[in-house]
């Protein structure tokens, strides 16, 4: 697969994510890109032209439009008009007009920056931003908040109301004093004073904060948006911003979903958006404060009724850390997959935290009137490709000895003598390994039904998790909750601390929940899954890191395996680094491998591949404004690696299984840093 044809399938899979959201507006979208003129393949590409077409789509669904003298200049680019925008901006214009006056830059003096993000007024004298931003120049001092001292004392800010497209004017005003800065892990909010003079009546009015807030198809995002060398398209998105950056943009979209502490939203952003007003096209309210977002994913908000408790807490003086990490109250939803249709409970939530139900009898799908305001619809439920943290993690606690039955990995899976393979070794931090006590012996491996883990002490997660699967004998079973293992210690394990809703992190396991469902009795398999759901098997991951490839890796090796047999057993852990950044009170692991052996159909030979995933690039959604120029970042997909690479980085030996890589022997291989080329699609693996 080229970059082409993967561009293709984001912008196909991104676009009818889009129709199932708004489908007139689809529907235009198609209609405007096919009546465009003759669309040239710049190569010989076979995607080119398709990727062009699903480009055009894009713009006329998602577009990002100038404003000029404080107004939405309703010119779409490259003929992707759209009359239904173009219709609902209109009818918003009132409101448009009025928000926009109160969206500025924020500019600092004194620091290493020029701007860092958006902010807008949300007081006649008061100004909302994220956390994030206000960090880069302001700080905690005592009781309350100062500026931080830059390259020749310190800093001072800014914000100026206007840096339009083809305007040269400027509405500047100052930030005289930070007045408060939400601690982690609340949400991202910060507020500052702006300086007006007396009878200054240049400052716009501010923004009204919503406190009834639903999935809608008809709002958009005013802020600021720059430049983002870490986008994985920077063609389409040259395209879509048209080369023009650091000016004040209008990006209409959708709110796609409605959590308790976060929103979700599609409209179209990039750095410097952070701190943006996404506003209600029905009513000019604003619905959310925009903190970070993902490039042909999703955005994510928090939600003005949460905005409003804080300020109106900090205007009276009684703001506390504990009040404001206090969510508003939710109702518990279980995890569902992401459908087109509405849910069968709309919920929406009011002002003081109250929560109403609409259960509908019969769903019925209209299409409505294009030009009529969008209607709130029921949000979507998400779609939980690796497990969430919080209120996921009930699941109920065994015994210690509920635990000795448990035969873990098995060395002699695949077979005897040449075909055993020994469970894996912590050499480097062996020191580091955590042990344990049963029955008066100390161990160090946790033993659960078909697979095994090793824990590491000081970073309280596994070294490695190592399965053995038997393909013909799988059995789906029922997700159950997390839970701790009773054999160690609570304090050696990481239930809740990072993990929640973006911008924390997902439980990702490492010996996939399915892998140990097997055996041949039902009972057997149903014990597998649910060992497989212990927090001893979880990581921190960033929810977009499960790349659909780095999930089919056992799959597709099974595929390959002995065809009588299907057996395969696979070795799967975190990366340890030195310099793997702390979140929330955990070292996050940057990056990942795999290592998959089985008996090659072919050959009947032992055969192993090793596998690499990194998520740096997805780590930090919340920090979405400008440093400057970024380094080109890893991508986030798989690549096959030598296993001797894999023990050398991780200090784990493998045993025999270097011996047996196909990649054993390449330069690469031996360590001497050889190309490691993407895994674009599985037929790429070499298993021999």
């Amino acid at each position: 697969m080229n970059s082409s044809q993967s561009k293709l399938e984001r912008l196909r899979s991104y676009n009818a994510f889009i129709r199932g959201l708004d489908p007139k507006l689809g529907q235009e979208g198609v209609d405007v890109a096919r009546s465009t003129p003759t669309l040239e393949a710049a190569s010989a590409d076979a995607a080119a032209p398709d990727v062009a077409l699903e480009s055009i789509i894009l713009r006329t669904t998602r577009p990002v439009l100038e404003i000029r003298d404080s107004e939405t200049i309703l010119k779409f680019a490259d003929q992707a008009d759209s009359a239904i925008w173009t219709d609902r901006l209109t009818k918003a214009k009132p409101f448009l007009d009025k928000a926009i006056r109160a969206v500025g830059r924020i500019n600092l003096q004194g620091a290493r920056l020029d701007w860092v993000g958006t902010g807008w007024l949300v007081a006649p004298n008061i100004m909302v931003t994220n956390r994030h931003v206000a960090r880069e120049f302001a700080v905690r001092k005592g009781g309350g908040y100062t500026f931080q001292v830059g390259l020749d004392g310190p800093m001072s800010a800014n914000a100026d109301f206007l840096q339009e497209i083809k305007g040269s004017g400027t509405l500047i005003f100052k930030l005289i004093r930070p007045l408060h800065i939400e601690d982690e892990p609340g949400p991202d909010v910060s507020f500052f004073e702006i300086e007006v003079s007396s009878g200054d009546n240049r400052l716009a009015e501010p923004i009204a904060l919503a406190t009834e807030i639903g999935v809608t198809q008809n709002v958009a995002t005013i802020g600021y948006p720059a430049f983002d060398s870490r986008i994985p398209e920077p063609s389409l998105m040259e395209d879509i911003f048209g080369r023009t950056y650091n000016k004040k943009r209008l990006a209409p979209g959708g709110i796609t979903e409605v959590k308790s502490t976060l929103l979700l939203h599609n409209c179209t952003t990039l750095g410097g958006n952070s701190g943006s007003a996404v506003v209600d096209l029905d009513s000019g309210k604003a619905l959310g404060l925009h903190f970070s977002g993902s490039f042909l994913a999703t955005n994510y908000a928090v939600p003005a009724d949460i905005v409003k408790r804080l300020l109106d807490q900090v205007r009276s003086g009684r703001v506390t850390r504990s009040e404001a990490r206090k969510p508003t109250p939710a109702p518990a939803v279980g995890p569902a997959a992401r459908v087109a249709s509405a849910p069968a409970a709309a919920v929406t939530r009011s002002a003081g935290g109250a929560t109403s139900f609409t259960i509908p009898l019969t769903v019925t799908v209209s299409l409505g009137d294009p030009a009529a305001p969008a209607a709130r619809r029921p949000r979507p439920a998400p779609l939980p490709l690796i497990d969430a943290g919080g209120g996921m993690a009930g699941g109920e606690e065994a015994v210690a000895e509920s635990y000795r039955d448990r035969e873990g990995y098995q060395p002699e899976f695949l077979g005897d003598g040449k075909m055993k393979i020994d469970l894996p070794s912590v050499d480097r931090a062996e020191d580091d390994v955590l042990d344990f006590e049963i029955d008066g012996k100390s161990e160090t491996e946790l033993k659960y039904e078909h697979y095994s883990v090793v824990m590491s002490r000081s970073r309280r997660m596994c070294f490695f998790s190592a399965v053995n699967i038997d393909g013909n004998l799988s059995k789906k079973s029922p997700r159950v909750g997390w839970k701790w293992d009773p054999r160690i210690p609570k304090a050696q394990q990481i239930k809740d601390e990072c993990y929640g809703s973006p911008p924390k992190f997902s439980r990702g396991h490492m010996t996939r929940r399915e892998d140990p469902g097997w055996g041949e009795r039902k009972e057997t398999a149903k014990r597998g899954n649910e060992d497989s759901m212990h927090v001893t098997n979880a990581t921190p991951q960033m929810q977009a890191f499960n790349a659909p490839i780095w999930l089919a890796l056992e799959d597709y090796a099974l595929g390959h395996a002995r065809e009588d047999k299907m057996q395969i057993s696979v070795f799967t852990g975190p990366y340890f680094d030195h310099q793997d950044p702390e979140m929330y009170g955990v070292r996050i692991p940057l990056a990942f491998w795999k290592i998959i052996a089985f008996i090659h159909d072919e050959t009947g030979k032992l055969c192993a591949t090793g596998y690499e995933m990194n998520q740096e690039t997805t780590l930090q959604p919340e920090e979405e404004f400008v440093f400057g120029a970024f380094t080109s970042p890893q991508l986030k997909i798989a690549t096959q690696v030598s296993i001797r690479s894999i023990e050398a980085r991780s200090g784990i030996s493998f045993g025999r299984l270097a011996s047996v890589d196909p990649l054993g022997g390449s330069e690469e291989g031996l360590g001497g840093g050889g190309s490691r080329a993407p895994l674009e699609a599985l037929e790429q693996i070499r298993f021999v």
